[in-house]
């Protein structure tokens, strides 16, 4: 397979660029325009080409093996969606130093090709793209074409080389991620319906004109913190709460910067988010911006799923160009009205399967708790288990809120989560228990848990350890390996989870660790380690399932440990049961691990 690096020259403006729209919006404009290409085909002399449309759609259709190539760029969820959007060009892989590096150095560290050639000292990036501002391709003249296009070559030439410096030690797996990933964007099989989307639209903004009216408040009102909290009450929300760095006492958290309140923006209860929107002073909510920018989607095509590989410090996927796919709501009053405007392509269902309880598995699995491991194994309901120990009754008398309780503390308290923690998470589900009742709870949780106790210790001292530069053991043996002198843990992926500048230092409760983060010095302790690696484990698993679902069926979306894929109507049954059987295998390094699934199919996402 050859492998063809390349990069494009777009039109640009004031108002037209990628960091005022998004790149759907961008590539699908009536104002975008190429003013040239560069491509490189191996390591063959780079070419620049420019003209109008067609002469680019000619000279590339024409001049390389597109079938049996890796198409290379930095930031291929653009150039690729020109490839394939603008000149119908498919090539047999898609590849991403942008991706690589996310990967490869952390999201804590700028991913640009700048930042990237920079720290493998393989040349500059050049500046003329900012003399291209508003410029048109008849405007250039020959002179400054000619070195627009050196700036392009350069370009092309530091990606290929940053591609052959990177991909020496990257997992070839994570390459067929990073493939699958960009194909949910640049190579779209969702539609949008637009009718059901420009009603939702006019039935949220009714919503909200609505609300204030409806709750007797005036614009006023919702300013003050007392009355606020009350109207969120009103709704089931619990208000968010910090610790005043004044007093030291508990206080509400309804500040514009408190990111517990921001969060509620995103709230599944559009009225939620009005209220919000309405303290914070903004026009619209989440919801209404949501759905309008589906809407303008639909108007111009299909639906690219942007999907950011390696978002997270665990490795897990994100959202992207300002449409979080990730957070769309599922539960409260606005549950599944987007969802369901998502569709199958004619003559195909979309099958959706979730991945159960899969942290909680794997950190059973990886503590060696082998009772637990056993109870999932066997599909026993591990939540009226854990409520049987709380309530000292048989699993068969315990009742849904006992239930609840078991649900919330063996998903809550595998971390090493203390009582208060435990005590406002049930708060903020509306469940009211006293902290010496949830101090006794914690106590059987850890008592019952003694593995996962040790393994919270454990990786204590994998941070002493890695911290003085010693070798040190994480869990059970072969999955894990710690990487001392790079302040990091080598995941099952084969790549990194660090901790840059990872440092001890003494506070309040004794010995505590920071690393390096874009938003500071992080404070890390045993049981966030075990967090991030349990999530990141999981994250190697999907990926892995991922892959397999996608030798057969397109890969559509990831959210969360979900995965969802298009297949025909006419073998959906088989596929499902495919789906099934691939989201319930695991890989050789996790074997013994008991995972399971649940699935749904539907001609529309909001009916799986």
């Amino acid at each position: 397979m050859q492998l063809i690096t390349l990069d494009f020259e777009t039109y640009y403006d004031r108002d037209y660029s990628l960091s005022k729209i998004t790149t759907e919006e961008y590539v699908r404009s009536d104002l975008f325009e190429v003013i040239g290409v560069g491509v490189k085909v191996d390591n063959g002399e780079t070419q620049w080409a420019s003209g109008t449309h067609e002469d680019i759609r000619s000279w590339l259709r024409s001049s390389f093996n597109w079938d049996n190539a890796m198409v290379l760029a930095h930031n291929t969820m653009f150039d690729g969606a020109i490839l394939s959007w603008r000149f119908d060009i498919h090539p047999r892989v898609w590849l991403d130093t942008l991706c690589m590096g996310r990967a490869v150095h952390g999201v804590e560290v700028s991913g640009s090709l700048k930042a990237l050639a920079e720290r493998y000292n393989l040349g500059e990036k050049g500046t003329e793209v900012l003399n291209a501002l508003g410029k048109r391709r008849l405007h250039f003249t020959d002179e400054e074409l000619s070195r627009y296009g050196d700036y392009c070559i350069n370009d092309v030439e530091l990606t290929y080389k940053l591609f052959n410096r990177m991909v020496r030690q990257f997992p070839k797996q994570e390459l067929r991620v990073i493939d699958t990933t960009l194909r949910m964007f640049i190579e779209p099989k969702l539609e949008l319906d637009l009718l059901q989307l420009e009603h939702h639209l006019a039935e949220t903004k009714a919503k909200k004109e609505n609300l204030l009216t409806e709750c007797g408040v005036e614009k006023e009102e919702l300013m003050s913190n007392q009355k606020f909290a009350e109207l969120l009450k009103s709704f089931g929300v619990q208000p968010p709460m910090k610790t005043s760095p004044t007093t030291g006492k508990e206080t509400l958290a309804l500040a514009k910067n408190d990111e517990a309140f921001v969060a509620l923006a995103e709230h599944p209860d559009v009225r939620v988010q009005a209220l919000v929107a309405a303290r914070l002073g903004t026009k619209s909510t989440l919801e209404e911006t949501r759905t309008q920018r589906f809407i303008d989607i639909a108007k111009r095509g299909t639906l690219p799923v942007p999907i950011r590989y390696y978002a997270a410090h665990t490795g897990r996927w994100g959202g992207d160009d300002k449409i979080n796919m990730q957070n769309l709501p599922s539960r409260g009053a606005n549950a599944g009205k987007l969802k369901k405007a998502i569709l199958a392509p004619e003559g195909h269902v979309i099958i959706d399967s979730d991945s159960s309880q899969i942290e909680a598995r794997v950190l059973a699995w990886l503590a060696g708790q082998d009772d637990l491991v056993e109870a999932f194994a066997q599909g026993k309901d591990v939540y009226k288990k854990m409520a049987a120990a709380i309530y000292g009754k048989p699993e068969e008398e315990i009742e849904k809120p006992e239930r609840f309780i078991g649900k919330t503390t063996v998903l809550g308290a595998g971390y090493g989560m203390g009582a208060a923690k435990f005590q406002m998470q049930l708060k903020s589900y509306g469940v009211e228990v006293d902290l010496d009742e949830c101090r006794r709870i914690i106590d059987i949780y850890r008592r019952t848990n003694d593995a996962i106790v040790r393994l919270w210790r454990q990786a204590q001292n994998v941070l002493v350890n890695m911290s003085r530069g010693d070798a040190a053991q994480l869990g059970r043996p072969g999955v894990l390996q710690i990487l001392p002198n790079d302040n990091a843990i080598k995941l099952p992926s084969g790549l990194l989870m660090r901790y840059d500048d990872l440092k001890f230092s003494e506070g309040e409760k004794g010995v505590e660790f920071h690393y390096q983060t874009r938003k500071g010095r992080t404070r890390i302790y045993g049981g966030k380690v075990i967090e991030n690696v349990c999530q990141a484990i999981a994250r190697c698993i999907i990926a892995e399932q991922m892959l397999r679902i996608q030798k057969k069926y397109p890969v559509v979306m990831t959210v969360h440990d979900a995965i969802a894929c298009v297949v025909p109507e006419a073998e959906a049954k088989r596929a499902q049961e495919y789906v099934e059987e691939s989201m319930r295998w695991v890989p050789a390094w996790a074997e013994g691990l008991p995972v399971n699934c649940e699935s749904g199919m539907g001609k529309s996402y909001g009916d799986c």
